[in-house]
C-alpha cells in the first residue's frame, strides 16, 4: 500500500512570489508610536545647588554683619609684560595691607618703578630666615616654597607662595622686620623686589603716603586676635578679687552685602503649535521643562565663577592654598582640609578627581566612600568630594578644588533665595505669561533668583593650580611597546 505525499506546489508558488504577509513598514502607518520626552545632554548632577542650605531673602539683599577687623589687603597683585620683561600694576599695589586705600596714583606709579625684576631657578634661596627684611618680593611667575626650622633642627614646610603673593610686607611699616620664614624656589621664578631703602626714600618726598602709613600703624595697633578681629578682653584663672577688665564686641561698621542676582530668558511658543500637537506630550510644558535645566544649570555656573558672589572668587586669600607639586595629592587636600572645622563637602571638576585618584593609587592608597541621599561618591577623610564641571580647567589643564563648610549654624557657605513669587514654578523661579505677539507667538518670561554667601572667611577654601593632565610613574610604568 502506498502513501501519497501531498501536493505541496501551491504552497512553492506563493514562497516564490514574493511578499506574503503585511510589510512592519506598512503595519507603521497604522501603529501608534511610543516616544520619549526630549532628551537634553547638558544635564548635570548640581550637586551644589543641592548640598547648599538655602536661605530666605525677603527684602533682596542680605547683609552678613561680622566683629570689626582690622586684617584688610590681602589680595593678590597683578603684572604684566613685554617680551622677558615684567612690570608690576601700580594701582594693585593698594592690596599691600600698608597701602590699602591709598589712592595717589603718582605716588603708587613711583613705587611699582621701583621695582627690580630678577630671576631664581628651582631650589634657589631667595630670602633666609633671621635676616633682616631689606625687601618685599612680588611672585610674578612661578612657585616659591615658604619654609621654617623644625623643632628638632630639620625644615618643616609652611606654605607655598605662586603668582601674585608678596613677602616682606611688614618693612614696610616696621624698621626693625626681620625675615621670619625662608623662602626657596620650587620652580623658576620671576620675582619682582623693592628694595626698603628706596620705599623709605619715596615716603620721606611723599607728606601723603606718610600720613595714610601712620594711619595704619594707629589701626593695627589696637588689640586683635589672632584672626585680625578686634579683641574682646577677658580674664582667667585669677583668684581674689582682681580689677576685671572692661570690654565690648566691636561690629564691622560696613558689611558685606549680597544682593539676589537673576537669570531670565523668554520662552517663545506659537499658538499653532500649543494647539494642535499637545498630544501625547504638552508642547508648552516640554519647551519649559529644558528651558528650566538650561537656568538651573547656568544658576549654578554663575554660584561658582561670577566675579561678584561666585565661590572661586569670594574664597578669602588667605584660604587660598597651592598644590606643593602640581596635581593633587593627599597631602594636599589634607592641608585644605585643615584650614577650617567641619569641612562638610568638597566640590571638583571630574577631571581633578581622577586625578587625585591617580596620586592615590601611586601611593597605595584607596579613598573611602560616602553615601550621600542614596548616591555613593568618592570620599576623603569621611568628606565627600562632588563632581562639578562648571570649576573651569584651563587651557594648560589646571583648575582649583573648593572646600567649605555649610550652614547658618555653622557660620559657613549659604545660598540666597525668595520663594513666594508671582506665577512661582519652582522655589524662587517664576514664568510669567507676557504676551501674544502679531505672529501669534506667546512669549513667557522665565526667571531664577539667587546668589551665595560666605558668613565667615575660613568657611570657603580653595586649592588652586591643580594639574589635573599629570599621570607621573603611571606612564613610566607602561611596558614597552604598549
Amino acid at each position: 500500500m502506498s502513501v501519497t505525499e501531498p501536493d505541496r506546489s501551491w504552497d512553492n508558488e506563493q514562497n516564490d512570489g514574493g511578499q506574503s504577509s503585511l510589510s512592519t513598514a506598512g503595519a507603521r502607518t497604522l501603529a501608534t508610536t511610543t516616544k520619549s520626552a526630549p532628551q537634553m545632554q547638558e544635564i548635570t548632577s548640581r550637586w551644589l545647588l543641592k548640598v547648599l542650605p538655602w536661605v530666605e531673602v525677603t527684602g533682596g539683599t542680605y547683609r552678613v554683619n561680622r566683629r570689626l577687623s582690622y586684617v584688610v589687603g590681602d589680595g593678590r597683585l597683578s603684572f604684566t609684560n613685554t617680551g622677558a620683561e615684567v612690570h608690576l600694576v601700580a594701582g594693585e599695589l593698594g592690596e599691600l595691607p600698608a597701602l590699602r586705600g591709598f589712592a595717589d596714583e603718582e605716588v603708587l606709579g613711583a613705587l611699582a618703578d621701583r621695582f627690580v625684576q630678577r630671576e631664581y631657578a628651582a631650589g634657589d634661596t631667595i630670602v633666609q630666615a633671621g635676616d633682616p627684611t631689606d625687601r618685599v618680593l612680588a611672585i610674578a611667575h612661578g612657585k616659591v616654597t615658604k619654609l621654617g626650622a623644625g623643632q628638632y633642627g630639620g625644615q618643616s614646610v609652611l606654605g607655598v607662595l605662586a603668582d601674585g603673593d608678596y613677602l616682606g610686607d611688614a618693612a614696610l611699616t616696621n624698621t626693625d622686620a626681620t625675615w621670619d620664614v625662608s623662602a626657596r624656589a620650587s620652580t623658576q621664578c620671576i620675582v619682582l623686589e623693592l628694595p626698603i631703602g628706596a620705599f623709605r626714600e619715596l615716603v620721606d618726598r611723599s607728606p601723603a603716603l606718610r600720613a595714610h602709613l601712620d594711619a595704619f600703624v594707629e589701626a593695627t595697633g589696637k588689640p586683635q586676635n589672632r584672626l585680625g578681629e578686634a579683641a574682646i578682653e577677658l580674664a582667667a584663672g585669677h583668684t581674689g578679687e582682681p580689677r576685671l577688665p572692661t570690654t565690648f564686641v566691636d561690629y564691622d561698621a560696613a558689611p558685606r552685602e549680597y544682593e539676589l542676582s537673576v537669570v531670565q530668558t523668554v520662552l517663545r511658543v506659537h499658538t499653532r503649535v500649543a494647539d494642535l500637537y499637545n498630544h501625547p506630550m504638552n508642547q508648552l510644558e516640554q519647551q519649559l521643562r529644558l528651558t528650566v535645566e538650561a537656568l538651573r544649570e547656568r544658576q549654578e555656573h554663575e554660584m561658582v565663577n561670577n566675579r561678584e558672589f561666585g565661590l572661586l572668587h569670594n574664597a578669602d586669600l588667605r584660604q587660598r592654598i597651592h598644590t606643593r607639586t602640581g596635581p593633587p595629592t593627599p597631602d594636599d587636600l589634607d592641608e585644605l582640609l585643615s584650614r577650617r572645622r567641619s569641612t562638610r563637602f568638597i566640590l571638583a571638576h571630574p577631571k581633578a578627581i581622577a586625578a587625585f585618584g591617580r596620586e592615590c593609587s601611586r601611593r597605595g592608597l584607596y579613598p573611602s566612600s560616602a553615601d550621600l541621599g542614596g548616591h555613593t561618591v568618592p570620599a576623603w577623610r569621611g568628606v565627600p568630594i562632588l563632581p562639578c564641571n562648571k570649576i573651569p580647567v584651563s587651557p594648560t589643564l589646571t583648575t582649583s578644588i573648593i572646600a567649605m563648610r555649610t550652614g547658618l549654624e555653622d557660620q559657613g557657605v549659604i545660598g540666597l533665595h525668595q520663594t513666594g513669587l508671582p506665577d512661582e514654578y519652582q522655589p524662587s523661579l517664576s514664568v510669567r505669561f507676557m504676551s501674544i505677539d502679531e505672529k501669534a507667538v506667546m512669549n513667557y518670561l522665565v526667571t531664577a533668583y539667587f546668589s551665595a554667601a560666605v558668613l565667615v572667611p575660613d568657611a570657603l577654601g580653595v586649592l588652586e593650580d591643580v594639574e589635573v593632565g599629570h599621570y607621573g610613574d603611571l606612564q613610566q610604568q607602561q611596558p614597552a611597546g604598549s
